[in-house]
């Protein structure tokens, strides 16, 4: 039987990644002016709380940086996501924070599955796992893997 995230895992997500996404924002000058945004999507990579419902964040480099629906996991997925991209990132060069957009553009690549992705295609997640597989990797950049 799969488990889902508790309640109080799910509030701990929430403020790890509004504490991540505040301390981002505000070390992170914007590299780029931001591209016209669709109605369905944001210019600015955001976390995946700061879109609204339905809507979709991407970067100015195309890579999906927030879904607005809520993570959907099981704690075993989440966990193994979170692990994965922190692997990933510790075989990396630099400040882990950087990387997030990196690794998300991998595993958002057409051929990418793993666990990172809980063993599916990027494109095959439901808009709630996608939002819990960016909510991992941002908990792998600050090392919160558990």
């Amino acid at each position: 039987m799969r488990r889902r995230l508790s309640p109080a895992v799910g509030a701990a997500v929430a403020v790890v990644m509004l504490v991540s996404g505040c301390s981002a924002a505000s070390d992170n000058p914007p590299s780029s002016a931001p591209a016209t945004a669709s109605p369905t999507s944001s210019a600015a990579p955001a976390s995946p709380t700061s879109v609204a419902p339905g809507e979709v964040g991407v970067s100015p480099g195309g890579v999906t940086t927030a879904v607005g629906a809520p993570a959907d996991s099981t704690e075993d997925d989440y966990f193994q996501a979170c692990l994965a991209a922190r692997t990933w990132m510790e075989q990396q060069s630099g400040d882990p924070k950087a990387q997030i957009e990196p690794y998300l553009r991998t595993v958002q690549s057409a051929d990418s599955v793993g666990l990172g992705t809980f063993d599916k295609r990027w494109s095959e997640l439901t808009p709630g796992q996608q939002a819990a597989v960016i909510v991992a990797v941002e908990a792998a950049a600050d090392a919160l893997c558990g």
